[in-house]
């Protein structure tokens, strides 16, 4: 059908611009949207009628603020709707080939053009049945030519306006789904900032009440200690007072120590300092050892202790693996009252062994039970709790374990219900039996001389009066130079040498005594508070034979004064 057939005024018109314009839009170019501008498609087989329709557009196109493409067919229209989004269309229904509602029908059946509303152009005056299947194809509204350009502009604008506020909806749909993400990232940052706050506070308290432990801990011996000291010196205390007096002495110097070893292993666990000195170790005869020193000190006394011990060998270091055990027989006798029962088991399963402590005592609480390994946490946090203790025993044993290359789990059904430790350790074969070793030479009864080089003078008197009551002549020096000058002009067969001395530092000493020919076969003990393997390394570097850590049990320095011959090995 054809505009200019109909009316070749009405076309006429059109091309030169004579029909009444309705003018521009009243709205303000800067009103217009930024964004691309919507389109318009115009579909008529009529070349006349689709250059009419087109150049009458253009008129409005940059007022109103669209963009007209057309097409010469049904097929073309497809293509594109497929290239393009579309505000309107305007259609002819009558085309060959296909018409204007096969069109529509086509269009409407994507789903990206689906809502595309289609003005319909036709010469004829359509009945209500051509409305109906007009509408059902998706027609949104008709012309009818001759078309009145006032009423195409009406329609177009209002097409072209839902087609700004649809894209205008959209966009602001995207910005606030973009500040949507934005908040939801910045609120997750926050989230996280406020759990590593919270988990530095909890840290940060654990430890505050750690050092609150420590003071307790540390003065609970020291004040045992010194309480006994003072009863010794005191004018009425008799033989078995001053007896009970030096054991208390004996005994709380332990538990110091203990105390130290632990603190100091941690570090050096947590710093991967830990050289683990391997070999096939029977777990159950570890084990078993481990309880026998508990039953000789009176720690199992009160319990119903079920032991269960398979002979089940690891490759680890018998050292590390004897805190481990310890750690977790004391932990389950520090938290199970007096009559509870503790279990102690080794097995195999598949290729690890493994060493389960159970108990009924106190259990562990929900909320600790994932923290239980934590350093500074205990199920029990106050100073005038009875179990006592640091608090890094399990943190501790969970760094060894997972340096022999196993792991440790813990479980409890919650506070009163006791609870269980279980070590796996990877399965190594028993060692071979070795043969029998050669009778070792008798010593000679005669007591070397020993020099006791040493600037810290309490420590110094207490060691030459123990090496003097077993019969060892003692000298003494307060610094590095004069120890020096003393061994070569005393010659002792020994000296015990402390590492940190004013003057020349003991690594210097061992230096100095192994230079000269006088001094140089001369056994040399180092007596040192650092306990790490670089600290053994660096003293048997130095030249020194064996290496003691402080404080130094009066049987190890015994049994290391009696040794035949110096041994290149480090000890301690």
């Amino acid at each position: 059908m054809s505009l200019l057939l109909e009316s070749s005024h009405t076309l006429l018109s059109l091309l030169t611009g004579s029909a009444t314009n309705p003018g521009p839009d009243k709205r303000s170019r800067n009103d217009v949207l930024t964004t691309a501008k919507p389109k318009i498609l115009v579909v008529n087989d009529d070349a006349a009628s689709l250059l009419a329709l087109t150049s009458l557009l253009d008129q409005w196109a940059s007022d109103t603020g669209y963009t007209v493409l057309s097409a010469r067919s049904g097929q073309e229209a497809l293509r594109q709707v497929l290239l393009h989004d579309f505000a309107v269309i305007i259609l002819d229904v009558n085309m060959p080939g296909m018409d204007g509602f096969e069109t529509a029908e086509a269009i409407h059946q994507r789903a990206r053009s689906a809502d595309i509303p289609i003005i319909f152009v036709t010469a004829f005056l359509a009945d209500e049945i051509d409305r109906l299947k007009a509408y059902q194809r998706g027609a949104a509204d008709f012309l009818f030519t001759p078309v009145i350009p006032q009423i195409l502009h009406a329609k177009v604008s209002v097409f072209v306006a839902l087609a700004n506020k649809n894209e205008q909806l959209r966009r602001q749909t995207e910005d606030l789904s973009q500040r949507t993400l934005e908040l939801t990232a910045t609120n997750e940052r926050l989230m996280r900032e406020i759990e590593e706050r919270q988990a530095a506070e909890r840290t940060s308290h654990a430890k505050d009440e750690f050092l609150a432990m420590l003071g307790h801990e540390l003065r609970n011996p020291l004040s045992a200690i010194s309480s006994a000291a003072a009863l010794i010196d005191m004018p009425g205390a008799g033989l078995e007072t001053a007896s009970r007096a030096r054991q208390i002495i004996g005994r709380q110097s332990q538990h110091l120590s203990r105390i130290v070893d632990d603190l100091l292993d941690l570090s050096r666990a947590m710093s991967g300092k830990i050289l683990l000195a391997r070999r096939p170790v029977d777990m159950a005869s570890l084990v078993g050892a481990c309880l026998d020193t508990f039953r000789a000190t009176g720690r199992t006394a009160g319990y119903r202790i079920d032991v269960d011990l398979a002979p089940n060998w690891v490759d680890g270091d018998p050292t590390r693996l004897e805190q481990i055990a310890t750690n977790l027989i004391d932990n389950a006798l520090k938290y199970t009252p007096a009559g509870g029962s503790i279990a102690i088991r080794i097995s195999a399963e598949d290729e690890d062994v493994l060493l389960t402590v159970s108990d009924t005592g106190v259990g562990i609480a929900p909320d600790l039970l994932p923290h239980v390994f934590d350093v500074f946490v205990q199920g029990s946090i106050s100073l005038d709790r009875a179990q006592g203790g640091l608090g890094i025993g399990l943190s501790l044993v969970r760094r060894l374990v997972e340096l022999h290359g196993g792991s440790v789990s813990a479980t409890s059904a919650g506070g009163g219900a006791g609870s269980a430790f279980i070590i796996r350790l990877p399965r190594a074969e028993a060692a071979q039996a070795s043969a029998p070793a050669a009778a070792a030479p008798e010593a000679d009864c005669a007591k070397p001389a020993v020099l006791l080089i040493e600037d810290n003078e309490d420590g110094r008197e207490m060691m030459a009066t123990m090496l003097d009551v077993y019969g060892y002549p003692v000298l003494q020096s307060a610094d590095g130079l004069d120890g020096v000058q003393q061994a070569l002009s005393r010659l002792p067969k020994v000296a015990l040498v402390d590492i940190g001395l004013p003057g020349i530092d003991g690594y210097e000493v061992a230096r100095r005594l192994r230079a000269n020919p006088d001094t140089q076969a001369m056994r040399l003990i180092a007596l040192t508070g650092y306990g790490l393997a670089e600290d053994q390394r660096r003293v048997l570097e130095a030249g020194f034979d064996m290496h003691l850590v402080k404080p130094v049990d009066i049987a190890q320095l015994l049994g290391a004064l009696g040794e035949p011959a110096p041994l290149r090995t480090a000890a301690g």
